[in-house]
């Protein structure tokens, strides 16, 4: 009988040595694959910021388009052709020769410059907004793929606890300390933690899947899972909200007013006709002699006066003014919710991560001594164990949590270019 409690003791020695607070998949040799290396070559590869940097080129383009002076027209005219009597074919032809050059009143130009400004403006914060998303993207794509090797590596541990579970209740069943309905209850344990651990496997190659995309190119290697289980200090005392001022949906939302305000400057400057004037020379074929041609050309703005275009500028502007007080509003709203979900986050994650934890495995190591020596039943130590796995479990989710309200607070905060 000693020989049995000796080996049941062996094995519930080996079970608490595997177990680890913090478990991680088997060491590599390479260094782990950080989230700034993630960051780094998912900027230099994604489609959406090499798409937003084309728009930024457009609007820089536009802003030069938007500085052109009108085109000068060459006209030539041809007159007293192709008629009757002296007038068949060319022979009394009268042809002029003119340069027509458009000159633009009432500072069109100068407001088609400010329009193209504020839509270049608009295209940089575009690209701010673009990279935000993507290092929102990129960072929740990782923490989806660090706990899933964290479950993985729970999963892993648990397959190991049950077996050797099962190991010692086949032990104790063979030395008739225990019932056969134990051996059961062990074997139906290994096997479901063994299930468990397979969906485990096939979550973290999806995730790290999923991480691949983004980042364009394989990932090997372990993840930096010192930095998924590191969890920021709480900072006591009030802290002073975060003002919407700065931020990329507030400063984007300004930018479409400004817009809005140069697109009815521009409107305003249409109201005012462009005149045109002309000068040539006109040939005359009766004496063969050449005279001088002017011309000036005004349009009169009879049908369309332009009044119809600064009502629908000013009533875009109007509600874009609106939209700004809105954007304010809704950013204050989901930083202050940010941050509560942040501070809840960190809470219990280091509370599960802490004195829960600890408690779970100091109740599971007891349990399988105990266990051991014939102190307490199967199912307090199949319970102790459960109580561990769901405590693991909660942690890494209290974790997984806790980052992604950091990187959701991050995206919210981030601040607009040239923003102080």
């Amino acid at each position: 009988m000693h020989r049995v409690i000796a080996a049941l003791a062996a094995v519930a020695s080996c079970a608490s040595i595997a177990q680890a607070q913090t478990a991680s998949l088997p060491a590599a040799a390479e260094a782990p694959f950080t989230l700034e290396r993630a960051l780094s070559l998912a900027a230099g590869s994604s489609p959406s910021v090499e798409a937003a940097s084309a728009g930024v080129r457009a609007a820089s383009a536009g802003r030069a388009v938007a500085g052109l002076r009108p085109n000068p027209s060459l006209v030539v005219e041809s007159e007293n052709i192709v008629g009757t009597g002296d007038y068949r074919g060319v022979r009394s032809a009268e042809t002029t020769a003119s340069v027509q050059l458009p000159i633009e009143l009432g500072g069109k130009r100068s407001a088609r410059i400010a329009v193209a400004n504020s839509q270049s403006a608009r295209a940089e914060i575009n690209a701010a907004i673009a990279a935000a998303d993507l290092r929102l993207r990129v960072t929740q794509a990782y923490i989806e793929a660090a706990a899933a090797e964290q479950r993985l590596a729970i999963a892993r541990d648990q397959t190991r606890l049950a077996e050797n579970a099962f190991k010692a209740a086949q032990t104790r069943v063979k030395a008739g300390a225990g019932a056969p309905i134990d051996q059961q209850r062990a074997d139906v344990l290994r096997v479901n933690t063994g299930v468990a651990e397979q969906k485990a496997v096939r979550d973290a190659e999806v995730a790290r899947a999923n991480l691949i995309r983004l980042v364009g190119q394989p990932v090997a290697g372990p993840l930096d899972l010192a930095w998924f289980t590191n969890v920021q200090h709480l900072t006591y005392g009030p802290q002073p909200p975060t003002a919407a001022e700065g931020t990329l949906a507030f400063v984007a939302a300004r930018t479409d007013v400004n817009t809005a305000s140069a697109r009815v400057r521009l409107a305003r400057s249409q109201r005012i006709p462009d005149v045109t004037i002309s000068a040539g020379a006109r040939r005359l074929a009766a004496t063969n002699d050449t005279a001088a041609v002017v011309g000036l050309s005004v349009p009169l703005p009879l049908f369309n006066n332009g009044a119809a275009a600064v009502r629908q500028a000013q009533a875009e502007r109007d509600q874009a003014d609106a939209e700004r007080r809105l954007a304010a509003l809704n950013v204050e709203q989901d930083i202050a919710s940010a941050e509560a979900d942040l501070t809840n986050a960190r809470e219990a994650a280091r509370a599960t991560g802490g004195p829960v934890l600890n408690a779970a495995m100091e109740a599971a190591r007891i349990a399988r001594i105990g266990y051991a020596q014939g102190k307490f039943s199967q199912l307090d130590l199949l319970q102790a164990e459960q109580t561990l796995a769901d405590t693991r479990a909660a942690y890494a989710n209290a974790l997984v949590d806790y980052h992604q309200a950091e990187a959701r607070l991050a995206r919210l905060t981030a601040p607009a270019p040239g923003a102080r």
